[in-house]
């Protein structure tokens, strides 16, 4: 018999987005909370800079505002910037209140304040840390508090493959609704269903769709992957931050050098230790995080380099070991004191700008489903994120989208009758290599072709290779039992097609995307975001279900 559950809340992902979004909810609904593995597998407990708020009497909204605007190449939605922006301060406070351990000062007069750091496109301090672990500290306590709720109960490593629609039900009446989500337990390798009033995407993005990324393993676009397939309309995916500084060591899997190294001084060499941001941006190391990455890119191309350098030894190292003890530990480990010597770094994908597009509340375009967090299109980031924006954005929109539920929940609601997966017709696969084959060659192939730097043939030619791996795993999808691997496979796959065609009808360079066959910016004919829209397939997608 299979397993069925029941709650008013459903949330995908167990980082700062799902995490907040879940105690806002909490003392009204009772909440379940996916999480692939353990809650800590997230990118926000990797996180290390911090969040961008107006907190200081030198700084604005404003300000703000214009730095958001300007890092987004002019296709930020300013609505939604000042929304986000002025919802800053009191999310820190919320924050604050439930015992994040930011770091702070004491000034001459006896008061403690926060500490605050600029990074790359700020034009004042402003980014709120815990040293250098932000995202670990958030994450800490966010999940203590979370665990101690009555109504809250996580779900560990489990996995979403699909959401539960009343259109693919066949009870859509007009509206199509989210009633739920097919969930696989890691651990009985059973497809159980997960019923909901309200069912909420915080599943983080996509930069595992490339070979290099600072990402967890779990970024694999699963929130952006199965809400399109539910019919959602997504945007501006031809956007993929890169980080500009990833660790560059055969032992060191994505750790990233975080950006506030440059916001306190770090230089980046080559390595006879010429400078050369100045060449590229006269905000030299402090540009936006785009710009950095592809200079780093360019110059590593032109000399035929593996990595670039980022030093910091010229600040003291009691500064340095009080303001980076992460970063100063890891590398340490790997041989390398950043007190005396400069850091191996090369550019990593770090950040998926587009998604599934929201309202200012987190809904998305189907009824009760809500996404938030990175998985979200929102209008915030337009064409490149300001640096510490995007926890700034979880903790907003989860707090509006709780809002919204909260106004809902009351309503009279009675769960329906939903069918459960059947998997009475797909055997176990003997050939697993063909999903192991099929993920390095979509990684290598999507940085290689659609990576910082992009031409119409590189795009063709990613777009041939996404297509025929697509047809290959949905064959596979159709005969054999679902793993994690071809659930994330078969997500990436998907998110792969949605960049490349994104890149591919923007005729222009903006931001995070950049073509040498149209290097320049194009105002006149190029609409703001780049929207795609399903088709209709619930006659068409093989759906693996009892009818």
């Amino acid at each position: 018999m299979a397993t069925t559950y029941q709650h008013d809340v459903l949330i995908i992902g167990g980082g700062a987005a799902g995490l907040s979004m879940a105690l806002r909810l909490a003392d009204d609904c009772n909440v379940a909370i996916i999480t692939k593995g353990p809650s800590k597998d997230g990118s926000t407990y990797y996180a290390q800079g911090g969040v961008s708020a107006v907190l200081s009497e030198q700084d604005s909204f404003d300000a703000h505002i214009a730095d958001s605007m300007s890092v987004g190449g002019a296709l930020a939605n300013q609505d939604t910037v000042k929304f986000v922006v002025e919802h800053g301060p009191e999310n820190i406070r919320w924050m604050q209140q439930l015992g994040v351990p930011f770091s702070s000062d004491i000034f001459k007069s006896g008061k403690r304040e926060l500490h605050l750091t600029r990074e790359g496109g700020h034009t004042h301090r402003r980014v709120v840390h815990a040293a250098d672990a932000t995202g670990k500290a958030m994450s800490d306590t966010l999940e203590n508090h979370a665990r101690q709720h009555d109504n809250i109960r996580f779900f560990e490593h489990h996995i979403a493959v699909d959401l539960i629609t009343t259109e693919k039900q066949g009870m859509s009446n007009g509206e199509n609704r989210c009633i739920g989500a097919y969930i696989f337990n890691q651990k009985n390798k059973q497809v159980e269903t997960f019923q909901a009033r309200f069912v909420v995407l915080a599943t983080g993005g996509a930069s595992k769709v490339y070979l290099y990324t600072s990402n967890p393993d779990g970024s694999t676009g699963d929130g952006i992957a199965m809400a399109w397939r539910a019919g959602c309309s997504v945007s501006n995916m031809e956007f993929n931050q890169f980080h500009p500084t990833c660790l560059y060591h055969p032992e060191a899997k994505s750790f990233l050098i975080s950006e506030a190294v440059r916001g306190e001084g770090g230089k980046l060499l080559l390595p006879d230790g010429t400078q050369f941001m100045h060449k590229f941006d006269e905000r030299g190391e402090l540009a936006p995080r785009d710009i950095v990455a592809r200079a780093i890119d360019h110059e590593m191309k032109r000399l035929g380099i593996s990595c670039i350098y980022l030093d910091i030894s010229h600040r003291s190292a009691a500064f340095i070991a009080s303001h980076f003890p992460t970063i100063y530990k890891r590398c340490l480990k790997y041989g390398i004191d950043i007190t005396k010597e400069p850091i191996p770094v090369v550019p990593a994908a770090h950040y998926t700008c587009g998604g599934v597009n929201t309202d200012l509340r987190g809904r998305t375009d189907i009824s009760h489903l809500y996404a938030i967090g990175e998985t979200a299109h929102t209008g915030l980031h337009g064409a490149n994120r300001l640096a510490s924006n995007s926890l700034l954005e979880c903790l907003v929109f989860a707090q509006a989208a709780a809002r919204d539920i909260n106004a809902l929940i009351s309503e009279t609601y009675q769960y329906l009758n939903i069918s459960n997966w059947d998997a009475s017709r797909v055997t176990d696969s003997d050939e697993d290599v063909v999903i192991s084959h099929n993920w390095d060659e979509l990684r290598r192939f999507m940085w290689d072709y659609v990576g910082i730097v992009r031409t119409d043939k590189r795009l063709q030619r990613a777009m041939h290779r996404a297509s025929l791996l697509q047809q290959e795993i949905d064959e596979y999808y159709s005969n054999f039992r679902i793993s994690n691997d071809l659930i994330e496979l078969r997500n990436l796959t998907l998110v792969a097609e949605l960049i490349i065609r994104s890149a591919m009808s923007r005729k222009e360079s903006r931001g995070l995307h950049f073509s040498l066959d149209y290097p320049v910016a194009n105002e006149s004919s190029i609409a703001r975001d780049t929207v795609l829209k399903p088709e209709h397939k619930s006659n068409k997608e093989k759906i693996k279900i009892i009818k």
